[in-house]
């Protein structure tokens, strides 16, 4: 299972959300790429992160940012937030981005996302927001009108390799994975299964990797200091 350690960009800032509300952004760490460094030492091999400038405006004032961490030297940078047209996957592409996330996108038009499956292979995912087993749009501020089990399989059936499910009542609360939406969606699906929002603890990782999931996306619990990165990168690679 693989680890992911996250970072979510506003105005150039190494920020968080609580529960993806706007109002609640606050900078967790003073620099982006000393941030990026710690989690290199730490082990990970995969950065997690997130325009959330981008996702809420379609702004790309976080590019150069983005640009920078893709080329630090034995990383593989994971980019979501505001890709949402094959011209937005092929500036990620051109900077370096190992893997694009396509949210809502995918929920407006999943030809899109077939189109993009198909063109870039295993480096799509499709990120899906859920809130009440809703899907989420634009940056978490609207109702995507898909109930997020059926938008999974779909994304599946259209070739997608990789869905992110994120939790969005649970993101930045430090309480506990969605554990029994998780194993529902690990029976229903065959491809890549990753979670993100309220992991807390190396509990949670064991929990995790007990169902099947293929990687933690872990933010505020690192960030909190209520987990050892070092230690859940090494739980999540041990057989």
């Amino acid at each position: 299972m693989t680890i992911l350690p996250s970072i979510d960009l506003k105005d150039g800032r190494c920020v968080r959300l609580r529960r993806g509300d706007f109002g609640t952004v606050h900078e967790v760490a003073p620099s982006v790429l000393d941030t990026t460094s710690a989690f290199k030492n730490a082990g990970a091999e995969i950065i997690h992160v997130v325009d959330l400038d981008a996702a809420k405006t379609g702004s790309r004032v976080n590019r150069d940012i983005v640009a920078a961490l893709c080329g630090v030297t034995g990383l593989r940078i994971e980019l979501g937030g505001g890709l949402r047209d094959m011209a937005g996957l092929e500036d990620a592409d051109a900077m370096g981005v190992w893997r694009m996330i396509i949210g809502s996108a995918a929920v407006s038009d999943p030809g899109f996302a077939a189109e993009a499956a198909g063109r870039y292979g295993e480096r799509i995912a499709v990120g899906i927001d859920a809130l009440g087993g809703r899907v989420r749009t634009h940056g978490w501020l609207d109702d995507g009108g898909r109930d997020a089990f059926d938008f999974a399989t779909e994304m599946e059936r259209l070739g997608v390799g990789t869905i992110i499910y994120t939790d969005i009542s649970r993101d930045g609360m430090l309480s506990g994975p969605p554990l029994d939406d998780l194993r529902k969606l690990r029976g229903m699906l065959r491809c890549g299964l990753v979670a993100s929002g309220g992991v807390r603890d190396m509990d949670d990782i064991m929990a995790l990797k007990k169902i099947g999931i293929d990687g933690v996306i872990i933010g505020k619990a690192y960030y909190e200091g209520t987990i050892d990165l070092a230690e859940a990168v090494k739980e999540g690679a041990r057989a």
